[in-house]
């Protein structure tokens, strides 16, 4: 999607915050007319920017909003690709029925889809994802990634490891990761990963990663019956955080990590992984279609299959089952 001239002007202001910019000056870098700089300024201050205007000084950015929207999240957003287009609502029934509609429209890889709420979130095997309040992080990522479809699960492991990655940044948590998508504190999850794809049989036409992040709900804002099993990171670290703030960092590290992922293989998101993982070493109940059984979480292969020692000392591989943790 081509850049505007508010992605531009927004990208501009940015590089200059704090300081004086004249009507003049934008006026020529954007190559718009003084008005159009009059009105983008005016749409920046309903998104709650606040500026100062000085006759043949120009505009100086005085307070920026801590709301998120299209506008705050693209300010200062230092990605390359991730996220610089970006699709922002304020309510969806889900981010990632969006984005593959964006998907199927021809939307760049890097394209992101944000909501404050989503009325009809969902995880894996269609399960519902409570995030219709805007204290979490509500997001799907469009990628079109040069790799076979049977390595699409490796995506999931790896934006684990980068939304990992990330929240250590801003908390110091024993954050872990639960096989194949979720993220732990203790015992009680607080992140969800879903990784969907179009593809042919040789190559993926484009993957939707959905991330949905609880970050600031107390917890009476989950229903009784997950609240001993659910969590979000303010209530594991008794702070509050900024979401925006977040959003960028996710984008930020999401977009080196992947670079180095594509550079050196799976071998890097394997190792972050395993330490990180959830109940490594520890026993669980596995249940498959033709078999259950009780085995010691081992690790992943380098497919992205859970890998476990079954009680006769055999090592197995699971692509798919319900596990009892």
């Amino acid at each position: 999607m081509k850049e505007t001239k508010r992605d531009q002007l927004i990208n501009l202001l940015a590089q200059n915050e704090k300081d004086f910019i004249s009507g003049q000056a934008v006026s020529g870098k954007l190559n718009i007319s003084r008005t159009a700089v009059w009105k983008h300024i005016n749409e920046l201050k309903k998104d709650g920017y606040q500026f100062e205007a000085v006759p043949k000084k120009g505009y100086r950015l005085i307070s920026s909003p801590t709301s998120v929207n299209e506008t705050t999240i693209k300010w200062d957003l230092k990605t390359e690709w991730l996220g610089q287009t970006l699709i922002f609502k304020d309510e969806v029934d889900s981010t990632q029925n969006i984005a593959h509609q964006l998907a199927r429209e021809g939307a760049e890889s890097g394209t992101v889809v944000v909501a404050n709420k989503q009325l009809k979130g969902r995880g894996r095997l269609n399960r519902k994802w409570i995030s219709h309040q805007d204290d979490g992080i509500w997001m799907s990522l469009i990628l079109r990634p040069e790799m076979p479809p049977y390595q699409a699960s490796q995506m999931t492991l790896f934006t684990a490891v980068s939304v990992v990655d990330t929240i250590s940044k801003f908390v110091k948590l024993p954050v872990k990761i639960k096989w194949p998508n979720d993220l732990f504190i203790g015992n009680k999850k607080f992140c969800g990963i879903l990784t969907e794809m179009q593809a042919e049989l040789d190559h993926i036409e484009y993957l939707v990663i959905g991330i949905g992040l609880n970050i600031n709900q107390k917890q009476t804002a989950f229903p009784t019956e997950i609240q001993s099993k659910t969590t979000s990171l303010a209530i594991a670290s008794n702070q509050h955080f900024d979401r925006k703030t977040l959003i960028q960092q996710l984008l930020v590290d999401y977009e080196k990590n992947y670079l180095e992922f594509q550079r050196t293989g799976f071998s890097y998101v394997k190792d972050k992984w395993i330490e990180n993982a959830y109940k490594l070493g520890e026993n669980v109940f596995i249940k498959m279609p033709k078999k259950s059984f009780e085995a010691t979480i081992k690790g992943i292969s380098d497919d992205g299959a859970l890998l476990v020692q079954t009680n006769q000392n055999t090592i197995e591989k699971v692509y798919s089952a319900e596990i009892h943790w």
